[in-house]
Order: C-alpha cells, then sequence, then structure tokens
C-alpha cells in the first residue's frame, strides 16, 4: 500500500490531530504515506522524513466562494499527483478535501481506492442558511457515494450519510478518534496558570458559530459568581464578536480568550472542569482529550459523538443529564448550562468521581488500538 493523506492544512483541529497521529503511525509500521496539504500550516508535531506536497498554497483569507471554485481546478492536479506517486489508496479527511479526492479520481484513468472521511454531522453542519451549506449539502448527496470507503468517528454521523445523503451502508465504516494517553501521561501540568482560589473551567475550540461559545459566556453571566473563571483556547472568526460580549457583559475578569496552544494538556491537567457548547460536532476530540487528563464534563449533547463518549441512556429536553464522567445538557441551552456549572461546585462528591471515572472512560480510544483499525479498515478489498 502506497497512502496518500489528503487535509486542508494541520492548523488546530481535531482531525488535523488525528492525520498526526495516522502519520506517526505509518512510519512506525513501514507504511509508505504521503501527506498532500492545500495549506503550508503546520502546527502538529509530525515525523521528519514523511513527504510532503501541495496542491496549493492556499491564502487563508480567502472567501468559501473561491475555495469553491476552485475545487475543480484541484481535482485535477490532485490527480495529476496521485499518478506521480502512485498513490494506490488515497485517504482524505473534511469536506472539500473529500470532494477533490472523489472527483480526481473520476478524471485520471489512473485507478486507485478513494477513502473518504467525513467527521461532522453533516445534517446540521451544513443546515445553516447559506451558500456554503447549500453547496457542501448537495456535494456530499452527490459525492460519497461514490467513494470506495466513507468513514466516520461516531455512530450518529455514520447514520446521517446513510439515512440522508445516500451513503451505501456496505460502504459505511466507523472508527472513533485516537488519544495518546502515554503522551499526554509524560506532559507536565502548567502549574501557577490558574487561580487557585477560585472554579477554572476550560474549553477548547475554534471561534466559530458552530462552539457557541456565546452561550458558555452567557451562562457565566448569568450564574454571577465572582469565584467562576473561564478559559477559552481556539482562533477563530468569533473572536471579535466574543471579545465585544465580554465587554458588554464585563466578563473582562471572569472570561479569558486564551488563543490556540498545540500542547493544551498542560492547561487541561490543571483545571477543575471542562465545558463545551458545541451545536453540531462529529465526535468531538476534545471531549476526549480532556477526560485523559482527568477532567469531568460539562458538555451539550449535541449531533454526534458526546453521548456516545458519556455513555447517555436517557437523553432529557428540560434538565441536566448526569452520567459516571459529568452532565450533558439540551444544545443553545444557557439555563441548563449554568445549571450544569452550579452543580459540580455544588456536589464535590460527585466532581471528584468523576474525575476518577474519566480516565477509565479515556482508555477505550487508546491510540494505536485505533490507529490499527484505520490501516485494516483502509486495506479492505471491496
Amino acid at each position: 500500500m502506497n497512502l496518500g493523506i489528503l487535509i486542508y492544512s494541520l492548523s488546530g483541529g481535531g482531525a488535523e490531530r488525528v492525520v498526526s497521529h495516522l502519520l506517526a503511525y505509518c512510519n512506525d509500521k513501514n507504511i509508505s504515506v504521503h501527506l498532500i496539504l492545500m495549506s503550508p500550516s503546520i502546527k502538529y508535531e509530525i515525523p521528519k522524513n514523511i513527504k510532503i506536497h501541495y496542491i496549493e498554497k492556499s491564502n487563508p483569507k480567502e472567501s468559501g466562494i473561491i475555495k469553491t471554485l476552485k475545487i475543480p481546478f484541484l481535482a485535477y492536479k490532485y490527480s495529476k499527483l496521485i499518478k506521480k506517486l502512485e498513490i494506490t489508496h488515497s485517504l482524505s479527511f473534511l469536506t472539500r478535501p473529500s470532494f477533490i479526492n472523489v472527483i480526481s479520481s473520476k478524471i485520471t484513468s489512473y485507478k486507485f481506492k478513494v477513502i473518504t472521511n467525513e467527521r461532522a454531522f453533516p445534517s446540521l453542519q451544513y443546515g445553516y442558511k447559506d451558500f456554503q451549506s447549500y453547496f457542501n449539502k448537495k456535494m456530499i448527496k452527490l459525492l460519497y457515494k461514490q467513494s470506495d470507503i466513507v468513514i466516520s468517528n461516531s455512530y450518529g454521523n455514520a447514520t446521517d450519510l446513510i439515512d440522508n445523503f445516500k451513503v451505501p451502508s456496505d460502504k459505511m465504516k466507523v472508527i472513533h478518534n485516537p488519544i495518546d494517553l502515554e503522551k499526554i501521561s509524560k506532559i507536565d501540568p502548567q502549574n501557577n496558570y490558574f487561580d487557585k482560589q477560585r472554579f477554572n473551567i476550560i474549553t477548547l475550540g475554534r471561534l466559530d458559530i458552530g462552539k457557541n461559545h456565546t452561550m458558555l459566556i452567557d451562562a457565566i453571566s448569568k450564574l454571577n459568581n465572582p469565584k467562576l473563571l473561564l478559559y477559552i483556547f481556539g482562533v477563530g472568526n468569533m473572536k471579535a464578536t466574543l471579545e465585544a460580549q465580554i465587554k458588554a457583559l464585563k466578563l473582562e475578569d471572569q472570561v479569558i480568550l486564551a488563543g490556540f496552544d498545540p500542547n493544551p494538556y498542560k492547561y487541561l491537567k490543571k483545571a477543575d472542569l471542562f465545558i463545551f457548547g458545541s451545536n453540531h460536532e462529529g465526535f468531538p476530540n476534545v471531549l476526549l482529550e480532556a477526560m485523559s487528563c482527568g477532567l469531568p464534563i460539562l458538555t451539550t449533547n449535541c449531533k454526534s459523538g458526546p453521548s456516545e463518549i458519556m455513555k447517555l441512556e436517557d437523553e432529557l429536553s428540560n434538565d441536566i443529564m448526569k452520567t459516571d464522567y459529568g452532565i450533558l445538557v439540551p444544545i443553545k441551552n444557557v439555563d441548563l448550562m449554568a445549571r450544569g456549572i452550579n452543580y459540580f461546585i455544588s456536589n464535590k462528591d460527585f466532581l471528584n468521581s468523576t474525575k476518577i471515572n474519566v480516565l477509565k472512560r479515556a482508555e477505550d480510544f487508546r491510540k494505536n488500538k485505533i490507529l490499527k483499525k484505520y490501516i485494516d479498515t483502509i486495506s479492505l478489498k471491496h
């Protein structure tokens, strides 16, 4: 097997972290692998001898319309590169690279196996009333079914792709996200970063509308508890909006926009609670990362992933949902998110028991077990 992995970049994100793990695994197992990028941004560590190729070096400020118009041209370039490198298996992560992957296979006589990897719940991820959402939904329905294999990172996502996007069930495979527990265990915590006299809440994720950081900030405001501190790690186009919200609510001393750090574990190990407000997900890596650091979880019960990770048995629409690993709340519900924060503060025994349980749950996602499943799945004869 000569594997090509296509992704837009290796900047911060869950899919990008998985790719970095997969590259290292292939390198260790002497599997021939090429990394193909569309942007030169690389923020994750990868083996130095990995072969990196570019089908473009995109301007990060490029509009969505321009990115869409370039898809046929990039598919043509990718088909030429695939043939030149004699790639036998092409694995793409995220939507636009996956569109390019499938289209390239249709415009060349060179034969290779096409594996697309969808990491969101498309019906919700692209449920907004804009051109980009409309276009992506149409393209997913048209192209994904033409892959040889479609990999999803949660059963919820897989069901959505089968039911609503015409992906044949026999092509659909589910592989959860891997966590590098060995590496995480060796990382020293960032001492003296948090205020030990206060309750330190942390979240990680792109600053975009889907992650709904605005709800988390509103929940902090609603509680009116000066002992609460919320640290938001991430970058994105919502930064100015969030800064304005923090200022308007006079929360400058309680909500900190901390930027992006490729090593979030040093902070996770010293915080008191991990909070997550997303409206939709694929299978949120950040929950696993927080669990691996012994952090209790307070998350929305968004589609898809959190309920699988947290082993939720009974869904509720009007109250918090407790499990052995923390609390889930309905999406976009500021009141219940605030109630969840308050429950952790008021119930120390629950807080402490979840700290133990999350470490056990993280073991189910140990890196090498998951990465082996990737290679075994990609290698399947279809």
